[in-house]
């Protein structure tokens, strides 16, 4: 490991500022993805900010119902929230899919949302990857691609996001507080956070440089049933192959609204408004499922050994939306 220097923050203004003013400063809190990516040289900052001890770490009501979860939560305290487990269940069970139970107590809202992703060409520096140096070319295209994304990717990278919780999230329709280096705040939706690779899948999230995560706010809770099924190859400590978030509101046999999110499929949590527009007030039947899956799949592109995905996230897909509408 490099050698660096360390500040702890004792302020979020003093925070922002520290990282802002420094272009190989870093945030720091539970460290569960940054320090392995400095133990392997891939990040090398010169300069750490702690925020792990900023008053960021409640989970409070909103007067409209929802909830304002601070970036410093824990992802294991968010998980068994009682709120959280009552109105968003669906995000309690991505939390409780991911990762282990010691990963859970460290890692943060925040953090969990700018993971950076587990693609193997990524973590080995013999091989080119156009995320850690831009114009390097994607060895994943050509390589051993079976975790890798079938929506979203370019020519330049086609590696996953590899967060539960932002799929969550993301069908839940949260927003994401930010402070800027000059002191403004805003809002983002979470749909708007993380970017596709395009031609620079080095810019993985539409954040400004030292802008910082305060919190999340989560909007009154959506009617009808939540459910978060993750596919992966072992039944713990693993990422998805495919995950999908599904909330679906239906009585008397039809759909009245429903909402779809999937992971382990794109570079960027993925919406599919396609498949929630084939199913919003049609008949809850296993045709309409079918039909909505393979709306949400259109345009999908497998490589040489993830072409599976497409199969199995429609099936994937298929069931969750039928399980959530049983409810």
């Amino acid at each position: 490991m490099k050698s660096f220097t360390y500040e702890r923050a004792q302020d979020i203004r003093q925070a922002v500022t520290s990282v802002a003013a420094r272009p190989d400063a870093r945030f720091i809190s539970g460290g569960t993805n940054l320090l392995d990516l400095m133990k392997l040289e891939i990040e090398q900052p010169k300069h750490l900010v702690d925020i792990s001890r900023l008053p960021l770490d409640q989970i409070d009501e909103t007067p409209d119902g929802g909830l304002r979860v601070g970036a410093q939560v824990r992802n294991s305290d968010l998980a068994v929230d009682r709120r959280v487990r009552s109105r968003y269940p669906l995000l309690s069970q991505a939390l409780l899919a991911g990762a282990s139970g010691q990963l859970r107590n460290k890692a943060t809202t925040g953090g969990n949302l700018l993971q950076r992703t587990r693609c193997y060409y990524f973590y080995d520096r013999n091989m080119p990857c156009n995320k850690r140096e831009p114009g390097s070319g994607c060895s994943a295209l050509q390589g051993f691609n079976r975790m890798h994304a079938v929506l979203g990717g370019s020519e330049a990278c086609i590696a996953v996001h590899p967060s539960d919780m932002a799929v969550a999230m993301t069908a839940l329709d949260a927003r994401v507080e930010t402070l800027a280096p000059d002191g403004r705040s805003r809002a983002i939706p979470i749909g708007e956070l993380h970017r596709l690779p395009g031609t620079t899948p080095q810019v993985e999230t539409s954040l400004q440089r030292g802008e910082m995560i305060t919190a999340v706010i989560l909007p009154p809770p959506p009617s009808g049933r939540q459910i978060y099924r993750k596919v992966r190859d072992r039944a713990s400590y693993a990422f998805a192959l495919v995950s999908v978030a599904g909330i679906v509101d239906a009585a008397g046999g039809r759909v009245r609204s429903v909402r779809v999110a999937m992971g382990g499929v794109a570079p960027k949590p993925w919406r599919s408004p396609e498949a929630e527009g084939v199913l919003t007030g049609e008949a809850a039947t296993d045709r309409t499922f079918t039909a909505a899956a393979e709306a949400a799949l259109q345009g999908a592109l497998g490589h040489d050994h993830n072409a599976f995905k497409i199969a199995l996230a429609k099936r994937t897909l298929r069931h969750t939306l039928a399980d959530a509408a049983q409810g």
